[in-house]
This record gives C-alpha cells, sequence and structure tokens, in this order.
C-alpha cells in the first residue's frame, strides 16, 4: 500500500513560515536546480519562475546567466517581501521582477516568457494537474523545468529522508521538510499527470533519492 498524499498549506505566508524557510541551507540544491535548468536552456531570455518564495533561485539563475530577465512569481506576499530584500542586496532589481499571484491563474499569456521553471511548488498545489496545465499554457514552444520532492512509499521511508537531509535543522524545519515529504507526488502520479495537462512531450524523471524533475526544452519554431 503506498503512502497517500497529505496536502499543506497552499502559501506559507507568515512571517514565522518565511523566516523559518529562509533560514534553511538550500545552497546546494538551489545551485543544482540552476545548474540543471541552464543544460536545458543553455541561454535563457525571458523566465518566469513559479513558486519563488524567497527569490533564491531567481538571483542564482541571474547571476549564472547574464542575459535572463526573470520573473519571480510567488502567493505568499510575505515570501516575496523577503525576497526583495535579497534581490537588492544582490543588486539585481533591474532583472528580477517580483510577482504575488496563483501559478494555477497566471496573468501572462503563450510567449511571454522563453522559459517557465519552478522549483518545490507542486507538492503545495491542492490540484497539481491545473499548474501543470498553466505551465504548459504559458510556455508554449519555450522551455519548461520543473523540480520538486517525490513522495516516498511509507512513513518509515520519510522519516529516513528527513534524518539524512534535515538532521541538523531545527525541529521546526524538520517538520516542514516532513511535511513535504507527505504531501509531495509520486513519479507515477506526474507523468499521469503531464500526459493529461499539456505536457506529454516532456521526460519525467527522478533526479535524486528524493526529487524528480519535469524537462523539455524549447520546441524548434515553426
Amino acid at each position: 500500500m503506498t503512502l497517500p498524499r497529505t496536502l499543506e498549506p497552499e502559501a506559507m505566508d507568515t512571517v514565522e513560515e518565511t523566516e523559518a524557510y529562509d533560514a534553511m541551507d538550500h545552497t546546494a540544491v538551489n545551485r543544482a536546480f540552476v545548474d540543471d535548468l541552464l543544460r536545458v536552456a543553455p541561454s535563457p531570455g525571458r523566465v518566469l519562475d513559479l513558486g519563488a518564495g524567497t527569490a533564491r533561485i531567481p538571483i542564482a539563475l541571474a547571476a549564472a546567466a547574464p542575459h535572463a530577465r526573470v520573473t519571480a512569481l510567488d502567493l505568499a506576499a510575505t515570501m516575496l517581501r523577503r525576497g526583495a530584500d535579497h534581490v537588492a542586496e544582490a543588486g539585481l532589481t533591474e532583472r528580477v521582477a517580483l510577482v504575488v499571484a496563483s501559478a494555477t491563474d497566471m496573468p501572462y499569456r503563450r510567449g511571454d516568457f522563453d522559459a517557465v521553471v519552478s522549483n518545490s511548488l507542486a507538492h503545495h498545489v491542492p490540484e497539481p494537474g491545473r499548474l501543470l496545465a498553466a505551465i504548459a499554457r504559458v510556455a508554449g514552444d519555450g522551455a519548461v523545468f520543473v523540480r520538486d520532492l517525490a513522495r516516498p512509499g511509507s512513513a518509515e521511508a520519510v522519516e529516513a529522508l528527513v534524518e539524512r537531509y534535515a538532521a541538523g535543522e531545527p525541529a521546526s524545519a524538520q517538520e516542514l521538510f516532513r511535511a513535504s515529504l507527505h504531501a509531495a507526488l509520486t513519479l507515477a502520479e506526474v507523468r499521469s499527470l503531464a500526459d493529461a495537462h499539456g505536457l506529454a512531450d516532456a521526460s519525467v524523471v527522478m533526479t535524486t533519492d528524493r526529487h524528480w524533475t519535469l524537462t523539455r526544452p524549447a520546441l524548434p519554431k515553426s
């Protein structure tokens, strides 16, 4: 019997949640995300980052890709307020724009961006199929790069990952990670949703012991 999905709040929008999240060290994971993204989209121009949180990935992407201009979207205004501080400190206010909006109801059209990306958002969304459909719509022929946690097969496997990757974190951070693993999708669920919501041509694979990644390079111009 597989572990059932247990939803967590769609947005972490309190000061306490924002501080707990921002205090966690995501440097290695964020660097890997940007490095892998640039293999799929080597010269990104207009990039939409969904669920950008405190804007750590948009900053890392803008630093690694000098021509990238990133729109960082998140439902949580508190997260983006903290993100605005980070963007200003990095000197990237001209290249990273912060937008409070829902990723499943975006005010953008097909062709507005060259790449649509997301890290660790899908597990927050009650109906992740709507998220993938929105990504497919806005991306159009552009590149798509989506990564998130994968739900383990048992509660014991969840605890093993928490111990492996968050043992040195405060109890509040461990609980955030645990809840995220319970709310995550399985690889099979992602594949099924991608096929049903406009991303059947995307690759969906496990890329670490706790992450799946959905990728589709930009399609040839017709």
